[in-house]
C-alpha cells in the first residue's frame, strides 16, 4: 500500500505503533502540554488501545511534534529520489534526441564537427546543475521542484495552446466546408 494513501482508522495497531504513541505523549508532557494525571491516563491508554483510530484520539488534541532526524533524512531521501526520477524522465528526451542527431550525422557521412554535442549539452546543462542542486553540499530540493513544476506548467500551457490552435483551424475549416456547401445550394 502506498506511503500517502489513506489508512482505515479501525485497523489494529501494532506494539510499535503504541509505543510510538506513548513516546509522543511523553515528549508532549516533557514541553508542559498535560498534567502528570494525563501523562498516566494517556500512556495506559495508549498501550490499551487497539485501533489506530484510537491512537490517533489519544493525539488528536496536541500539536505535531517536529520530525525526528531519521524522520527527516527518510523524507529528503524520497523527495530527492522522486525529483531525480522526474529529471530523469525529462532528460530521456533529450537524449533520443541526441541519438537521432548523431544517426543523422552518420548516415549523412560523419563529416565535419560533431554537431550532436551541441543538443547533448543543452540537455545535460540542465541535469547535472540539478543534480549538483539535489545532491551537492547544501541541497535546494525546493528550488528544483519550483523549477520542474514551472517546466510542466509550461509545457501543459503550450500543448494547451497547440490544442487550440488546431481547434480553430478544423473550426475555420468546418465554416469553409459548410459555407461552400450553402453557396453550392
Amino acid at each position: 500500500m502506498p506511503a500517502d494513501a489513506p489508512r482505515d482508522p479501525d485497523l489494529r495497531a501494532s506494539d510499535e505503533q503504541r509505543e510510538r504513541a506513548a513516546q509522543e505523549i511523553r515528549e508532549h508532557y516533557a514541553a508542559g502540554r498535560l498534567s502528570e494525571e494525563e501523562l498516566s491516563e494517556r500512556v495506559q491508554a495508549a498501550y490499551s488501545a487497539r485501533t489506530e483510530h484510537e491512537l490517533t484520539e489519544l493525539l488528536s488534541d496536541l500539536p505535531k511534534l517536529p520530525a525526528t532526524p531519521a524522520e527527516q533524512k527518510a523524507e529528503i531521501g524520497a523527495r530527492r529520489r522522486q525529483l531525480q526520477r522526474r529529471l530523469l524522465q525529462e532528460t530521456g528526451g533529450g537524449a533520443a534526441l541526441f541519438l537521432l542527431c548523431t544517426v543523422i550525422w552518420l548516415v549523412s557521412g560523419a563529416h565535419g564537427q560533431f554537431w550532436p554535442i551541441w543538443v547533448a549539452l543543452v540537455t545535460l546543462i540542465p541535469l547535472v546543475r540539478n543534480g549538483w542542486r539535489l545532491y551537492g553540499p547544501a541541497p535546494e530540493l525546493d528550488r528544483v521542484e519550483r523549477e520542474l513544476e514551472a517546466r510542466r506548467r509550461r509545457d501543459e500551457h503550450r500543448k494547451r495552446l497547440r490544442s487550440e490552435t488546431r481547434a480553430d483551424a478544423i473550426d475555420e475549416r468546418r465554416a469553409a466546408r459548410y459555407e461552400r456547401r450553402r453557396r453550392e445550394r
